[in-house]
């Protein structure tokens, strides 16, 4: 996948309200594999709404949506996820782990759909964002900022196109917040990967090519 692409795209829940000011909703606007997006947002601008509609969980928004200039209406189950195994690496909000597990079963179970990372590359990863001592930790006893950090190093195990990353920073400070940009940025110019990184206050540390605001 080259190009992520709105064309006049509003959440239907925003039809008819007047004065609308976004540098993305109602405006043409790609975003192109290999460069850095950030994306902010005040609360309730519709970010995770447009993290859903690219990633194919919901469609109630009017205008148009398309991948390298295929309508995401048009693409069907199959082809969905195949984009959500290879293209699309999504980090949601809610970080979607499972409690009962550990860090490390979190991360290996997604590794295991995909076999994309080896057992030194996943350590690597935690330890650089200084977790490295949490593998066998419950996530469900972990801190959010830690467990931030974990769905960062799940979402690392797959390749794609693009890393689609809702509020990745959002629980972080400045010294946490600028390594996991540091991994991103890292692992994305190895693959020649675009990141999309929306906010809402708590910008990723990213030298982004792009800031548009919902």
């Amino acid at each position: 996948m080259q190009k992520i692409s709105l064309n006049n795209t509003l959440p239907k829940v925003f039809a008819g309200q007047p004065g609308i000011r976004s540098d993305v909703w109602l405006k043409d606007v790609t975003f192109e594999r290999g460069k850095k997006y950030l994306v902010s947002a005040e609360s309730g601008g519709g970010k995770s709404s447009l993290c859903a509609y690219l990633f194919g969980y919901r469609t109630d928004f009017s205008g148009e949506i398309t991948f390298d200039g295929t309508s995401v209406r048009q693409i069907d189950i199959a082809r969905w996820c195949e984009i959500r195994k290879r293209e699309i690496a999504y980090l949601p909000q809610d970080l979607r782990l499972f409690p009962e597990l550990t860090a490390w079963e979190n991360v290996v179970l997604k590794n295991r759909l995909t076999g994309y990372r080896t057992e030194a590359e996943i350590r690597r990863f935690f330890d650089s964002l200084g977790i490295g001592g949490k593998t066998d930790s419950l996530v469900g006893k972990m801190s959010i900022g830690q467990q931030q950090r974990v769905a960062i190093v799940r979402a690392l195990c797959q390749p794609c196109d693009f890393y689609l990353l809702d509020e990745p920073v959002s629980h972080l400070d400045a010294a946490n917040n600028r390594a996991i940009a540091l991994l991103i940025e890292e692992e994305a110019r190895k693959t020649g990967a675009g990141i999309i990184a929306t906010s809402v206050g708590n910008n990723l540390d990213i030298a982004a090519e792009e800031v548009l605001k919902l």
